[in-house]
């Protein structure tokens, strides 16, 4: 071999080790969020399941992707959007939007890792096997905003101890969270000596058909159950809330904010940290199967002082006390 000869082979061995090196790196980890909510809603959740994700070493567009896929609180769609997320071939799927994502993530797959955030028991819908060991490829996190039903209806009574019968506005489209959740209204409605009337709504036209009822069942106020679509519409429920001069209670603070009287539930943000935790995990190669189920303990009471005053209410001052926010 010449001189020549051996110092064109050396230079096209070298040429060729950058892409030999690039391709020996791993592909980027890709996870899918699926979601029965819309973007605009989630923007706090986002926010702490993004920081969950970068405690656990993951940060998105650095070394891992995120694959957002919406319903737009139309859960027939997911599906379908389930199979897209399968067939873009992600690493985890993240169902933190509402029960009825959780399910159709379970359908879709039995090998693909799943980490649900759901409000329902996981146990008494089917997804997980217990919650200790949770078993096949899904485990994920709880909130409080089933068990934390009757106390909302607590709250109520403490600030309006005249009231004797309560509506109760649940979701019939998703069953696996309106049927617990009235059960335990039903039975905490009964040691308080309050009649409780449930009432559905699964699609705009029904709010003013439910209000209508309200007024002809003469409720003092109303309790509205934990979903997806009640989330997405928080601002029009509170002005609904307002319009008619009914007191009432949902989980999240967009609802207080917006004018709705109280907001008692799980704290997003600590929610959907765990969740992004439980993705990281995941990511790192820690089987659902033996992460067992965690729930979100911290719960907050908003209270919307200057709805109370229009509404002529006196909130007690041990009530505003226990609060976490009062918006005045």
């Amino acid at each position: 071999m010449t001189r020549r000869e051996f110092i064109a082979l050396l230079g096209g061995a070298a040429a060729a080790w950058p892409l030999a090196a690039r391709a020996q790196q791993p592909a980027m980890p890709v996870i899918g969020f699926l979601s029965s909510a819309s973007p605009t809603e989630h923007t706090i959740r986002l926010k702490a399941f993004r920081q969950g994700l970068k405690e656990a070493g993951y940060v998105e567009g650095q070394n891992v992707g995120i694959e957002y896929r919406w319903a737009e609180a139309r859960t027939e769609r997911l599906p379908s959007l389930a199979t897209e997320l399968l067939n873009r071939q992600v690493t985890v799927i993240v169902a933190a939007g509402g029960t009825a994502s959780a399910l159709a993530a379970k359908a879709a797959t039995a090998s693909v890792p799943i980490v649900f955030g759901i409000a329902a028991d996981p146990v008494e819908i089917g997804l997980v096997a217990s919650l200790n060991q949770p078993g096949g490829n899904i485990t994920g996190v709880t909130s409080l905003n089933v068990e934390v039903g009757p106390k909302r209806l607590e709250l109520l009574r403490e600030l309006l101890p005249s009231v004797t019968t309560v509506g109760l506005l649940v979701n019939p489209a998703t069953p696996a969270l309106a049927d617990p959740f009235s059960r335990e209204l039903q039975a905490a409605a009964s040691v308080l000596g309050l009649r409780l009337h449930v009432l559905h709504a699964s699609s705009d036209p029904d709010f003013d058909r439910v209000f209508a009822s309200l007024a002809e069942l003469r409720a003092g106020a109303l309790v509205i159950g934990p979903d997806n679509f009640f989330t997405a519409r928080s601002e029009q429920l509170a002005a609904l809330t307002v319009r008619h001069a009914m007191p009432a209670i949902y989980q999240f603070r967009p609802f207080a904010a917006a004018g709705g009287l109280l907001s008692y539930g799980s704290s997003e943000t600590e929610y959907y940290h765990l969740v992004g935790l439980y993705a990281g995990k995941v990511l790192k190669g820690d089987k659902p199967a033996n992460l067992p189920v965690q729930q979100s303990t911290k719960v907050e009471l908003i209270i919307n002082l200057k709805t109370a005053k229009a509404l002529g209410i006196t909130v007690p001052l041990p009530l505003s006390g226990r609060a976490d926010e009062v918006i005045e």
